[in-house]
């Protein structure tokens, strides 16, 4: 994604407040967008995946409550986790994440299964 500069074509300038707001708004899909809904950071890799984990009938995986999903949370097994943002377990590893989308293209590394 190429950020906004001063002066662009449309007109927008990054001092410019509702500029600004749309840049964000912009990333922001952008980042989402990134996500193929493998369920690995939701613990489907790892037999026990959260509650809230829901499988659409397009195969791919569904977080119930999205926009509320930070904070403490259960696994289907009754295990406690905290759902907390991608980037801040980004750098770590785990079950799946060799899949994860974000993992792939944020980092920029070459991801390998965990052993």
């Amino acid at each position: 994604m190429r950020l906004l500069e001063a002066g662009d074509q449309d007109g927008l300038h990054m001092n410019d407040e509702v500029s600004y707001d749309l840049y964000l708004k912009k990333a922001a899909e952008h980042y989402e967008g990134l996500c193929k809904r493998c369920g690995a950071c939701c613990g489907l890799f790892e037999k026990d995946p959260c509650t809230e984990l829901v499988q659409g009938e397009d195969g791919r995986y569904y977080c119930r409550i999205y926009e509320e999903r930070f904070g403490l949370r259960r696994t289907v097994r009754g295990n406690e986790f905290l759902c907390v943002p991608v980037r801040k377990v980004i750098s770590g590893s785990w079950a799946g994440s060799y899949q994860c989308a974000y993992k792939k293209q944020l980092t920029g590394l070459r991801v390998h299964p965990v052993r």
